[in-house]
């Protein structure tokens, strides 16, 4: 595997597990078992397909492609989409969206109760700036990433939670009491949506670039190599992840008997760790939070800068972007984590499904060849129903078109809708010629 150790590997696989488990990851497993109660394990088998499955997926995709997913990415659909579907993603698991909403989630679970509510705003303030000091720091020199995030702040974090999951297993709050909502007819398919919360696999098209350039920088410069190591440490970072989401929901499950149902699982989290903890129960949390937000955003700030360096050509240099982008997403995170997450909410609907349709098909490009048309229709199709969806999502929805497409189009009412056009488009690009013969760019890339 190139020069590099098994050791070093294993410190991969610890940073893309860090920049992968933010505060959206530690809340939604333990809300899900709350809900789900004595389904929560099937419930949990849905949610870590897509919360885990498909950043797996991510990660290989780019793996075989060497790291060179971006410029993949442009040679199979069409330049100008790829480059707008780069451009939202990019802005959006970074300095606009995503980057922002971890400084706010860290404030509102680990800092805000300890605060009364005339000093929110002040508190808020300069919990940020110091956050998003960190979160520049870090992200200054990414060949220094993987010893930083992936010896240092993971053992941290891995510590803390194994504090509190050997807690909640030896004395656990309560029992699992049954079912609630969906999760008591269908907890495998709740589960499964509940997953795209998480918002992986967007993240993994960054985590996986960053990944391959720390690879590169210790030494693995082949292409085999660098895919190969990707592949282990993505399936190092996935069982941690697996084994934290499973503790989460165990955790949930329990709580319903004293905790009743929470509003949120930042809220049951906190209460859960003061019952656990006592009044160092929060200062716990808030170590948690904190960690886990600023590897995340440290994650998502690094690939942001380095993608949007990459595109302007070098004409804004890589730590200038990082001190922008820092300096932006502190501003949006002092805007209120509700507000975020409303903003976020209908990009993210549209983006989604078109990229989890590329990711699935790059998986097979061995096999698909010459026939790049299966990309472009797919890619055509999905993207017509998921735009819908997320008009549909920020409001803007026409009852009776909305009412012909539940009533005709498969799974549009599970938000969904874009599932069976993209089979059918792929099917069709299956026949569809190719707009020309199979050019040597194609084949270093399929080599790749």
């Amino acid at each position: 595997m190139g020069q590099m150790n098994k050791g070093e590997i294993l410190a991969v696989g610890l940073m893309m597990f860090s920049i992968f488990f933010g505060a959206g990851n530690l809340i939604f497993p333990p809300a899900l078992g709350q809900a789900a109660g004595d389904h929560a394990i099937i419930a949990m088998v849905g949610f870590i397909v897509t919360g885990v499955g498909l950043p797996l997926m991510g990660i290989t995709a780019i793996a075989m492609q060497g790291g060179r997913y971006v410029e993949f990415m442009n040679r199979r659909t069409y330049p100008w989409l790829a480059s707008a579907l780069l451009l939202i993603l990019y802005l959006a698991i970074g300095p606009v969206f995503a980057v922002p909403r971890t400084g706010a989630v860290s404030f509102e679970i680990g800092i805000r109760p300890f605060l009364t509510e005339e000093g929110l705003a002040v508190g808020q303030f300069v919990y940020t700036a110091v956050f998003f000091l960190f979160t520049g720091y870090l992200a200054m020199n990414p060949s220094k990433l993987m010893d930083r995030v992936g010896k240092l702040l993971t053992p941290a974090l891995l510590l803390f939670l194994a504090i509190l999951f050997i807690k909640s297993f030896w004395t656990p709050l309560g029992e699992v009491l049954d079912a609630t909502g969906s999760y008591i007819e269908t907890p495998f398919a709740q589960g499964f949506q509940d997953g795209y919360q998480t918002m992986d696999l967007l993240a993994s098209l960054s985590i996986g670039t960053i990944v391959a350039q720390s690879i590169r920088m210790k030494g693995a410069k082949d292409d085999a190599a660098v895919s190969r190591v990707c592949i282990i440490s993505g399936l190092i970072a996935v069982a941690l992840m697996a084994i934290v989401y499973g503790a989460l929901a165990y955790l949930g499950a329990t709580s319903v008997g004293v905790l009743g149902h929470s509003e949120n699982g930042g809220q049951l989290l906190a209460q859960a760790v003061e019952i656990f903890f006592g009044a160092a129960g929060n200062l716990l949390v808030a170590v948690i939070i904190a960690l886990a937000c600023l590897t995340t955003s440290c994650g998502m700030i690094t690939g942001s800068s380095w993608y949007f360096n990459k595109v302007l050509k070098n004409r804004v240099s890589y730590e200038r972007l990082v001190l922008y982008s820092t300096f932006f997403s502190f501003v949006v995170s002092n805007v209120g984590l509700t507000q975020i997450i409303a903003l976020s909410l209908p990009f993210l609907v549209s983006i989604y499904p078109v990229v989890i349709v590329f990711v699935v098909l790059s998986l097979f490009d061995p096999w698909i060849g010459r026939r790049g048309n299966i990309y472009r229709y797919a890619v055509d199709a999905t993207l017509v129903f998921a735009v819908i969806a997320g008009l549909e999502t920020a409001g803007f929805v026409i009852p009776a078109v909305h009412a012909f497409l539940v009533a005709y189009v498969p799974f549009f009412s599970m938000g969904m809708g874009w599932l069976v056009p993209a089979l059918l488009g792929a099917v069709i690009g299956f026949f569809v010629p190719a707009d020309g013969p199979l050019t040597q760019a194609d084949v270093s890339l399929r080599n790749h």
